[in-house]
């Protein structure tokens, strides 16, 4: 167990909000991370591990058009799939990993190219859903190293919007109590 899965769980668990997770080159590593910790029962709803391209439409609805232009491994997938899985699934937050891990490169992108998407609440009042916030990786290592790598980062960008929001309502609060200034 991570201690960034605790803390995600942690958060969560404090929030009431649940998590989502859909993975592609990563394998059920997220979900692993995720179920590895005491009590993530109340806030992890679950996981689609979906490693074939076809699978990231079907079950997630990651746009075909898109992945038949531009491969599963690309930017807007993984927003699209952080996003899919949060509905498919009822959660508040969904995150996604998607990338080549090795030892081939894949859909005309090197080993080592990652991308993580995180889909919550915070797309919601923007009006910018179904994208999400994504992260663009080029990472070195072994087959092993880049999906632990992997794994580290989309929990890592879930933690900056978690914290991120708990500190904009912590603002909020600490403005509520001293009047307004």
């Amino acid at each position: 167990m991570s201690a960034q899965a605790a803390e995600v769980v942690r958060l969560l668990t404090v929030r009431g909000e649940t998590l989502a997770v859909a993975e592609s080159l990563t394998g059920g590593l997220v979900a692993a991370e995720i179920t590895s910790v005491p009590g993530a029962s109340k806030v992890f709803r679950g996981s689609v591990t979906a490693y074939a391209t076809e699978l990231k439409h079907e079950l997630l609805g990651v746009d075909a058009t898109v992945l038949a232009r531009r491969g599963a491994v690309d930017p807007q997938v993984a927003g699209q799939m952080a996003a899919g899985v949060r509905k498919a699934l009822g959660a508040d937050w969904g995150i996604a990993t998607t990338g080549v891990a090795g030892p081939d490169p894949q859909d005309g992108q090197p080993v080592g190219t990652v991308f993580v998407a995180v889909d919550g609440p915070f797309t919601d009042r923007t009006g910018s859903a179904g994208g999400g916030k994504v992260e663009s990786l080029r990472l070195n290592g072994s087959r092993a190293e880049i999906r632990m790598e992997s794994v580290r980062s989309v929990l890592a960008r879930l933690l900056e919007q978690l914290a991120g929001e708990q500190t904009g309502n912590e603002r909020a609060q600490d403005t509520e109590r001293n009047g307004g200034f």
